[in-house]
């Protein structure tokens, strides 16, 4: 499976659902970018760092780098309130241009100032432009056709 359609890890908790009787001792869920689930056996902590995640703490959610997600404050409504206190919403597009969407309890000053800090500790370096040979005081190439 590439790394590439991995949106979020997050921890796995068997007791959520106590139908689903899995063989293996799995410990995260990957939430692809269309969001479907994937079970793994690594704990997110592990995931994300063999992997370059970078890991909300408080939520132990770890999020892919080089998706482009946006970030809103979560606030419950009449319609939807859920028993953990979020505060923000993780906001990704998916591969058919749905969006798509993770609760965190971590403030979204904090989830933006975090994102945006390992981007660009993990942006290659910038490349120097190549420079042209100086022209003098002759101008440029292109003004060079039409000197008499």
């Amino acid at each position: 499976m590439p790394l590439e359609q991995v949106a979020c890890v997050e921890p796995f908790d068997p007791a959520a659902n106590p139908e689903f009787k899995p063989e293996k001792d799995f410990k995260s869920r990957l939430i692809m970018l269309n969001r479907d689930i994937v079970l793994t056996e690594q704990p997110p902590q592990e995931f994300a760092t063999e992997h370059g995640l970078h890991l909300f703490t408080e939520d132990t959610v770890a999020v892919n780098q080089a998706i482009v997600f946006r970030v809103e404050m979560f606030e419950p409504t009449e319609g939807f309130n859920p028993a953990k206190s979020y505060k923000t919403r993780l906001k990704w597009r998916d591969l058919a241009g749905n969006e798509q969407s993770k609760l965190l309890l971590t403030e979204p000053e904090t989830v933006i100032a975090e994102l945006l800090k390992s981007k660009v500790e993990t942006a290659p370096a910038a490349k120097r432009a190549a420079k042209w040979p100086a022209r003098g005081r002759s101008g440029s190439r292109r003004m060079e056709g039409f000197r008499t």
